[in-house]
């Protein structure tokens, strides 16, 4: 064997299990692969930044590791408003958007894998129970929480409360809420699984220097480096999954920095690019055999599109908060996590602490607004405390993603769209969530709240749904796609529905059961 850049060997072609993309699904994939034994190679088209590569300063942090490509957002949501380039808020790095998150890990709750039969037909939404159920997924919660090392879990202990968290609790519990905690995030409390502890630091959207906070990029892959398994490609665009006359996936074409083109053939492959480049990638391979994508024989590819019910309220006091000290998610309130119709929407949501700095808050807090009202908002930094609202949104085919030939990115490839309208359940979720919110800080003496839009989204999921019949959605119960043999889906586009809980856990818990299929079916030589 050769070396790669990295110094690690690099497997042969066809031994290799070709995993496009680095974060909680593709990242975990290639570590629990390679821990038995599988070369694995690993496309990422972002460049591998290490904790003390990230900038100490929001806008800078920003334009490092934000997914930046040409991309637009289309429909009547806000966000195809006031950032119209800018439809998610990820990372185009190793590791993916878990070098980004907030490190929430609250689990799915069983009803939420079965909405169909739970909320029954709603107009409008594309509702499809799971073909797994929560006892299907149980253990592999327990091992992806392990792994990330999630507060308030398997003995592990909680983080302090700060300021932002105590006045969220003290507000939830006046309203006669029960259900609210520091956690569970993944996050440490205590040194952990080769991790410190949190300096309460806050701000590590912008990536964590500490390494307090879990990432595939701290964890899964260089652990999958020391088996001498994985060869990692930064910097390294997939443009097509090619398949044999047979039909199946047998390749993955893809250009270097310098935009050379490269193919590395494939004894499976496994998608996880997000839920905008996966289902962009496998429409740009379309072929003479799928001629309206790979895997797209339901014509379900790219739609479903769900980037959950969104929106944040800030609260002014009379006196400091400093919301900005400590963890920027610091605290869950769980209470509204519920079905429960009498609301006027079925599903549920949570809320959670969250802080920005003062250049963010002045972005995203009411963009395009100026005047008194703006000023006030910012003028309050310290006496501000802020939590975010985060809910289950109903799939719609017509919430889609699909390829703008009239835009094309830096390597001449057809952009992503990201077309999206609001359901009126997500809407009228939304609102009670902003009245709730207001209820919890006038409970504690706010002076004043603000209601924040949604930020371009950060949750990203559906677009390659799982569905027991191939006619319903892109892949099966395991990720396998129902009409390309030897392809998967990795990551959180694979959700049927996508409940209310922050989905990185379960897209992690996915993977190590995605893993754990494949590895004993390559053992059995049936893939």
């Amino acid at each position: 064997m050769s070396e790669n850049s990295l110094g690690q060997p690099i497997p042969h072609d066809e031994e290799a299990v070709v995993i496009v993309g680095s974060g909680a699904g593709g990242g975990t994939l290639a570590y629990e692969l390679t821990a038995k034994g599988i070369p694995c190679v690993v496309l990422e088209a972002g460049p591998y930044l290490k904790p003390e590569d990230y900038e100490n300063d929001e806008w800078a942090a920003f334009n490092q590791m934000a997914w930046l490509d040409n991309r637009t957002a289309s429909g009547s949501f806000r966000v195809a408003r006031d950032f119209p380039n800018l439809p998610a808020w990820i990372v185009k790095a190793v590791g993916g958007s878990t070098t980004h998150w907030s490190g929430a890990t609250p689990r799915f709750r069983a009803y939420e894998f079965q909405t169909r039969t739970y909320y029954g037909e709603i107009e409008g939404a594309n509702l499809l129970d799971w073909p797994i159920t929560l006892d299907d997924l149980a253990p592999y919660y327990d091992r992806a929480e392990i792994a990330i090392g999630s507060t308030h879990r398997h003995g592990r202990p909680a983080l302090p409360a700060n300021n932002n968290y105590k006045v969220f609790a003290n507000g939830a519990e006046k309203i006669g809420y029960r259900f609210y905690a520091t956690g569970p995030y993944g996050t440490n409390a205590e040194p952990y699984d080769g991790r410190p502890a949190s300096v309460q630091d806050g701000f590590n959207f912008q990536g964590d220097k500490s390494t307090a906070k879990w990432s595939t990029a701290v964890r899964e892959i260089p652990r999958a480096l020391e088996t001498g398994k994985l060869d990692l490609r930064p910097e390294s665009q997939a443009v097509q999954v090619t398949h044999d006359a047979q039909g199946r996936a047998n390749a993955v074409l893809y250009l270097d920095k310098d935009g050379n083109l490269h193919r590395q053939a494939a004894r499976i492959v496994c998608v996880a690019g997000n839920s905008i480049e996966s289902p962009r990638l496998l429409l740009m391979s379309a072929s003479a055999l799928h001629p309206d994508g790979l895997a797209n024989s339901s014509g379900q590819l790219g739609r479903n599109y769900m980037r959950h019910t969104t929106g944040s309220v800030y609260a002014r006091f009379d006196r400091p908060v400093r919301m900005y000290r400590g963890e920027t998610m610091a605290g869950i309130v769980a209470d509204e996590a519920r079905q429960d119709t009498s609301r006027g929407f079925a599903g549920g949501y949570y809320m959670e602490t969250l802080s920005l700095g003062p250049a963010f808050l002045a972005a995203f807090v009411d963009p395009g607004s100026w005047g008194p009202g703006y000023t006030e908002v910012l003028d309050a930094y310290e006496n501000t405390a802020g939590l975010w609202i985060v809910g289950e949104d109903m799939p719609q085919e017509t919430n889609r993603v699909t390829l703008n030939t009239a835009l094309k990115d830096q390597w001449g490839l057809p952009a992503p769209d990201v077309h999206f309208d609001d359901h009126p359940n997500d809407v009228a979720m939304r609102e009670h969530g902003y009245s709730r919110a207001d209820l919890m800080y006038e409970a504690v003496g706010a002076v004043g709240t603000h209601h924040t839009p949604p930020y371009p989204a950060t949750h990203n999921l559906g677009t390659c749904r799982m569905s027991a019949r191939p006619e319903d959605g892109v892949v099966d119960k395991w990720g396998q796609a129902h009409d390309v043999p030897g392809l998967f889906v990795s990551d959180g586009s694979v959700m049927t529905t996508g409940a209310a809980a922050n989905p990185t856990l379960t897209i992690v818990a996915l993977a190590i059961r995605q893993a754990e299929r494949i590895a004993d079916q390559l053992g059995k030589g049936e893939l």
